[in-house]
């Protein structure tokens, strides 16, 4: 079974194929043909695969947790669940498929996506201040991180909510322009994200 951080790796891969279907297609078509709706793809499935990525660590990291193989956190310790699987746990307490299943169903309706969202899951399994540590792992400054973070997803939910059209436009199918280098830096940021968020949360 792959970890959180190699399925990452296996999707971005994924993301990353896609841009070279658009360079192999431009080069062989004309300007008539619109190809960027497959930039926006890559935009939509990139930040679905970090989202997959911080909900697989926090499943996998509360899971060792219970196991023993981790400290708790004060946030695993607030982590509700129902009395049925309370239960559960109580009667047999060497297994941990109760919590497994209690996680997916707690966290399934959740976005993990925007730099909040994404440290409350991350408290949940790991002490590390996240953010302050991600941005010292990338050299960045932690508001930036943030913000940049931040733009991301919200081009992707004006690609997957708006259709990408650019308001100033009314009544036209005007949408934001997008470029391959575009997609490049979001895809190379993403993923320096998250290899961050992977040393700094097992680190502690």
């Amino acid at each position: 079974m792959l970890s959180p951080i190699e399925q990452f790796r296996e999707n971005i891969t994924r993301v990353r194929n896609l841009g070279g279907l658009y360079t192999a297609l431009d080069n062989t078509t004309t300007s008539v043909m619109d190809l960027t709706d497959l930039l926006r793809a890559q935009m939509v499935m990139v930040v679905s695969a970090l989202d997959l990525y911080i909900h697989e660590i926090a499943r996998v990291g509360m899971l060792a947790i219970y196991n023993g193989e981790r400290s708790q956190t004060a946030a695993f310790l607030r982590f509700q669940v129902t009395l049925e699987s309370a239960t559960k746990g109580i009667s047999n307490p060497r297994v941990s498929e109760w919590l497994d299943i209690e996680i997916r169903e707690r966290h399934g309706h959740l976005s993990f996506q925007d730099p909040d969202s994404i440290a409350d899951a991350v408290r949940r399994f790991s002490a590390c201040e996240l953010w302050p540590s991600v941005a010292k792992q990338l050299n960045f400054h932690v508001q930036d991180v943030k913000n940049q973070l931040r733009a991301i997803v919200d081009r992707r939910n004006k690609i997957v909510h708006e259709a990408d059209l650019d308001p100033s436009y009314p009544g036209t199918i005007t949408r934001w322009s997008i470029s391959p280098a575009d997609v490049a830096s979001t895809l190379d940021f993403i993923e320096k994200v998250c290899e961050a968020i992977d040393t700094v949360s097992n680190s502690s």
